[in-house]
């Protein structure tokens, strides 16, 4: 049985086959914190979403394979293959791929400024958008006061968060045999909790600040498994959420617009239901 697929699999979102569509093209797309090598990670979704795009950048923000997972309890699906040999057969056919690691694959940050099989390794880096706009790409863990402070403390952390999913998958598996939509136990605490929304909050400020000490136009990053695209006194502050819940990705259109998009936006909504209105334009 596969955790993270269970509401799936219990009649809501359920996985191809979808209609055949025309496959969806942008500038650039970031993702991050897809957590392969846990059970919480939808990379069945993330396959049907890679699949049904192309771009001529793609952004792996950190986060990509949860090594402190793997290193209490090896889970490695076959769909977690297949993202990979997506990923690589992207890299082969001209996608530049550059792959940012973030605080669950550290491991990677050994290799900064290297190149294999055709993906980039990077710690930081300025994207430039069609417009112009400069934006500072990074993971973002070092901003977090609890990563930077006290890392034990976010062991015991990620420990809850893996709990949480878990009762949220069976929850959700009840609410789809009710006929009900997918509901998010752990993104309603970190909106309802007074402390986490301050977190949050305090770790966007921190960003935002950060790209403005580089002189930048804005910043793009992941860690908090929170999609968003706001101005912070000027700064553009993009976080392109995760997929083990938000099933999200931040878009760069050929026209240098900047937009959230998720899975069910680009696999299971017809061509013409695309977003009409941008979420976010990056400011001029």
């Amino acid at each position: 049985m596969r955790p993270a697929d269970n509401f799936l699999d219990a009649g809501f979102l359920k996985p191809g086959p979808h209609p055949k569509k025309e496959v969806r093209r942008f500038r650039t797309i970031w993702i991050s914190d897809i957590h392969l090598g846990t059970t919480g990670c939808q990379a069945a979704r993330l396959l049907e979403f890679l699949q049904a795009t192309e771009s001529d950048t793609l952004y792996l923000v950190g986060d990509i394979i949860d090594g402190w997972q793997l290193k209490r309890r090896w889970y490695w699906d076959q769909t977690h293959n297949n993202v990979v040999q997506n990923v690589l057969k992207k890299a082969k056919k001209g996608t530049e791929v550059i792959f940012v690691p973030g605080n669950h694959d550290e491991a990677v940050r050994q290799f900064i400024d290297l190149d294999f099989g055709g993906i980039k390794i990077r710690d930081e880096l300025i994207h430039v958008t069609a417009q112009g706009k400069r934006m500072l790409v990074l993971h973002g863990d070092r901003f977090d006061g609890v990563i930077a402070c006290a890392k034990w403390l976010a062991y015991v952390g990620d420990s809850l968060y893996t709990v949480i999913l878990k009762f949220n998958q069976v929850f959700n598996n009840w609410r789809a045999r009710a006929g009900l939509p997918y509901w998010s136990l752990s993104q309603y605490l970190k909106l309802k909790v007074k402390n986490a929304v301050s977190y949050i909050t305090s770790f966007e400020d921190a960003l935002a600040a950060e790209a403005r000490k580089k002189g930048v136009d804005g910043v793009i990053c992941g860690h908090i498994h929170k999609p968003e695209i706001r101005d912070i006194d000027g700064i553009t502050y993009c976080n392109d959420g995760d997929w083990v819940e938000s099933l999200s990705a931040l878009v760069e259109e050929t026209t240098g617009e900047l937009r959230l998009v998720t899975w069910q936006d680009i696999v299971t909504k017809p061509k013409q239901a695309k977003m009409d209105e941008p979420i976010c334009v990056s400011p001029s």
